[in-house]
């Protein structure tokens, strides 16, 4: 037979345990098949050999009706004995070059890969496809290998560039975590997921058909906002075309008052609501993981700072997160003081791990830490030293890495997308004299990018970035503004005027004192 090319943007593995009660399989398998999935493998680890072919023949009926090619997991022999279109190795099963020998010509190939230097073997042994994962963890299969989480993927696929060679995601990944998996496992270099594999949320479903249409419909979906995305950050920035942006977004904000959550800092949650709320936004301080799903369903954007973090609150931030993915709500994290402690640094890790954040935010040790770094050192929650000698090249490969809109306060604050870097020199002093400073821009830029990101379906955007910039450059000019007043003596006065001409700034005010520089990737 010729070598087929599948497509393997929705991935089933079949697992007939996993059925509901009264769901017979090749019904479960038919609806699954209606409903999109175009690749099928038979997995059946404990089943004896004559119902394994009996299964496997009617499975392979079934996909040939519908044209999706079917792959069998380890057992050569019942491929060959079906005219499977290829089989699903793993690591401890037969080499792919003796499968290859025994197999049809032209047969597809696939082996699981948990690390880079797994996913190269497989490429020098010639595999079609690897499977990366654990992603999640899961209930399905006993895991053997570490998880690689959505941010290990990434270097795995890097793998792959100039290759034939496609990849799929596997492990843990359900309807709530695809639109994540998606966007955080795709490299810095760019090379995406070929598709993902998934077994419960299908097998497990009653009612499949429904279950591999919505799944299908967030791939799809991301594909041609991955399009528009990558059309819309070749638009190039100006100066000019930020600032009339950011004055749209302004007026937006007043009439729109956002509701953004905000799981922050205790010793400035009072602030940091009376700063949303002088943007015109409205501020929701909740931190019981119980309500973390109700409050994302309905408020614009989330804030998740973890300058107070316990054990209790990071229950909270986990589920925060999570649920605000899967609304697609934007979520902007402040790992402040990272570098402090090994509890925050491990949070911070697994927070990211565990959801996609569309900026993050920190100072120049904050960042450091984050990127594993040590250019720049920390004390506590502030930096120390005169920070990084190419900022622009720092904040635009951090942004590549973690997908994501990075935002490196300090004397000039640096904001990039991966691709533009904004850098503004707006401000005063005195912001570095109160405490909290820093965690109010965080609020800042989530009511934003609340703004920005309005109707949005990704949880990255090309608004993402004006969102962050505008929620930077609104607060450092109103700074600007309340220091220069007669009435403002010292930090004790200067923190209500901050508050008041944030709620008083005027359009032209930003328009007029705007400093932006637009640093474009020449690369």
């Amino acid at each position: 037979m010729s070598k087929i090319t599948p497509d393997y943007s929705l991935y089933l593995v079949t697992g007939r345990t996993m059925l509901p009660d009264g769901m017979d399989y090749l019904s479960s398998l038919e609806m699954a098949l209606l409903g999109g999935v175009t690749v099928v493998q038979i997995r059946e680890k404990d089943t004896e050999t004559s119902e394994f072919l009996k299964i496997a023949e009617a499975s392979k009926k079934l996909c040939d009706k519908f044209q999706v090619p079917l792959f069998v997991n380890d057992r050569i022999d019942i491929a060959l004995a079906i005219g499977a279109h290829g089989v699903h190795l793993g690591q401890t099963d037969m080499p792919i070059g003796t499968a290859r020998r025994l197999l049809p010509a032209n047969s597809i190939i696939g082996i699981s890969c948990n690390t880079v230097q797994e996913a190269k073997d497989a490429v020098q042994s010639g595999a079609d496809y690897i499977g990366i994962g654990a992603v999640f963890g899961t209930q399905t299969k006993a895991l053997i290998s570490p998880l690689v989480g959505v941010r290990g993927v990434g270097a795995i696929l890097d793998v792959l560039q100039g290759t034939d060679v496609k990849a799929v995601a596997i492990g843990g990944i359900k309807r709530t975590n695809l639109l994540r998996t998606l966007h955080g496992t795709t490299s810095a270099l760019g090379r995406a997921l070929d598709g993902v594999a998934v077994v419960s949320e299908i097998a497990a479903s009653r009612d499949p058909q429904a279950s591999a249409r919505g799944l299908r419909e967030i791939i799809d979906n991301f594909r041609l906002d991955v399009n528009s995305f990558q059309s819309a950050v070749h638009e190039p920035l100006t100066a000019e075309s930020i600032t009339d942006k950011v004055i749209e977004l302004m007026a937006k904000m007043k009439t729109t008052n956002p509701l953004v959550h905000q799981i922050t800092n205790n010793v400035v949650a009072t602030q940091s609501a009376n700063i949303t709320l002088a943007l015109g936004a409205s501020p929701i301080m909740a931190t019981a993981p119980e309500e973390a799903e109700d409050i994302a369903r309905i408020c614009s954007a989330c804030l998740i700072n973890i300058g107070t973090l316990t054990t209790e609150s990071k229950a909270g931030m986990l589920r925060t997160g999570y649920y605000a993915n899967s609304f697609r709500k934007p979520v902007v994290l402040d790992p402040v003081g990272i570098g402090a402690s090994a509890f925050r640094r491990s949070t911070v890790h697994e927070l990211m791990d565990r959801w996609q954040a569309s900026v993050i935010k920190g100072n120049a040790g904050e960042l450091a830490t984050l990127a594993g770094s040590r250019e720049v050192e920390s004390k506590g929650v502030d930096s120390v030293g005169p920070g990084f000698k190419d900022p622009v090249s720092f904040v635009r490969n951090l942004a590549r890495r973690e997908r994501c809109v990075i935002v490196l306060t300090g004397l000039t604050d640096y904001i990039s997308d991966g691709s533009s870097v904004v850098a503004l020199s707006n401000g005063h002093e005195m912001m570095s004299k109160i405490t909290g400073s820093g965690c109010i821009v965080g609020s800042c830029i989530a009511s934003y990018c609340a703004v920005a990101m309005s109707g949005s379906t990704s949880l990255v955007s090309p608004t993402t970035l004006l969102g962050a910039v505008a929620g930077v450059l609104v607060l450092t000019i109103a700074a600007e503004v309340a220091a220069g007043r007669h009435d403002v003596q010292g930090r004790g006065t200067f923190l209500p005027a901050l508050i008041d001409e944030l709620s008083l700034l005027r359009q032209e005010t930003v328009r007029a004192g705007a400093k932006i520089r637009v640093i474009a990737d020449e690369s």
